[in-house]
């Protein structure tokens, strides 16, 4: 992923915090060191969901992201929470397929 498509963390508009992220793995680490502030106002602008499904093209994570929005998760929470959502999504991509899940891939192949 190039830099025009990394994730560029902001606190307000034409405030940029210097940080950004190419990788979901960056992105984690990001979420875990850049002020809360950054965190509300991209949450809210669904700049999260945006990226996570335009450019990391992860459907679910986007989904994930917006129900932390639903739930309107700020501060401290909002960190902790998100942090949990992408970690948790870094595991299920890195895992290995199950047998069933590869059942399943093949059923959508036609296979």
């Amino acid at each position: 992923m190039g830099t025009d498509e990394a994730f560029y963390f902001f606190t307000d508009i034409d405030k940029y915090t210097g940080q950004s992220a190419s990788s979901l793995e960056e992105f984690l680490g990001r979420i875990k060191e850049v002020d809360a502030k950054s965190l509300e106002f991209h949450l809210f602008r669904e700049d999260f969901e945006k990226w996570a499904s335009s450019t990391l093209v992860d459907i679910q994570l986007s989904k994930d992201i917006a129900m932390l929005r639903k739930h309107k998760a700020a501060g401290v929470g909002l960190r902790d929470r998100l942090s949990s959502v992408v970690s948790k999504r870094l595991k299920e991509l890195k895992a290995p397929l199950q047998p069933e899940d590869k059942k399943q891939v093949k059923k959508k192949e036609g296979l």
